[in-house]
């Protein structure tokens, strides 16, 4: 009977033998060490949530800042009420007119004939009131006008909504008449001064 023990290999020569043996088992020890690589060593990359939060920042500053309109469409609305005020009759004008009747009040003590008086008592106030009329529709014309050519001297692409331009140009409309009309008032065309019976 053979009594050789057989020699049990030391700790040296096991750790010795173990890498033989997991370089042979596939799947093991080649998947381990790219588990510890970093995501850039490794060939995945993670998006990073603060650079594209940054990249949005920036074109959010860079893109040029959108008229929102307000101010063309408050324009147009003032364009078209004076146009209306003006056609109606205005307090401006009213006091105005009054004004100017009282001078010719005044005026009128040294009249020594009857156009004078009749002018200096009412036709300078009629006058008035169709010269204070006629610069309201002036004034509404000339924003009607501002904010329809607005389009054309801003930002390519820009255009006002349907409405603004509805109500701009139903300014001008206003406009127009009211200067042909206080035009034709103020210089006597429409309603001419009455003359005295010889």
């Amino acid at each position: 009977m053979d009594t050789t023990k057989t020699p049990v290999p030391t700790a040296t020569e096991a750790d010795a033998d173990a890498p033989e043996d997991k370089a042979a088992t596939p799947g093991t020890a080649a998947a381990e060490p790219a588990a510890d690589l970093d995501p850039e060593q490794a060939g995945t990359t993670e998006p990073a949530d603060g650079a594209d939060t940054d990249d949005i920042d920036d074109i959010d500053e860079d893109a040029p800042e959108r008229s929102t309109g307000v101010g063309a469409a408050a324009t147009a609305v003032v364009a078209a009420g004076l146009g209306l005020v003006a056609l109606s009759g205005s307090w401006v004008s009213r006091v105005a007119a009054e004004r100017q009747t009282l001078i010719g009040q005044i005026e009128s003590v040294s009249a020594t004939t009857a156009k004078e008086k009749i002018a200096a008592l009412y036709g300078d106030a009629w006058h008035m009131t169709a010269l204070v009329n006629g610069v309201l529709s002036t004034l509404a014309l000339l924003l009607a006008v501002f904010v329809l050519a607005g389009p054309a001297f801003g930002a390519p692409g820009r255009v006002h909504p349907t409405w603004v331009r509805s109500v701009s140009w139903a300014a001008v409309a206003l406009g127009l008449l009211g200067v042909l009309l206080f035009g034709l008032m103020y210089f006597d065309l429409l309603f001419p001064l009455p003359t005295a019976a010889q």
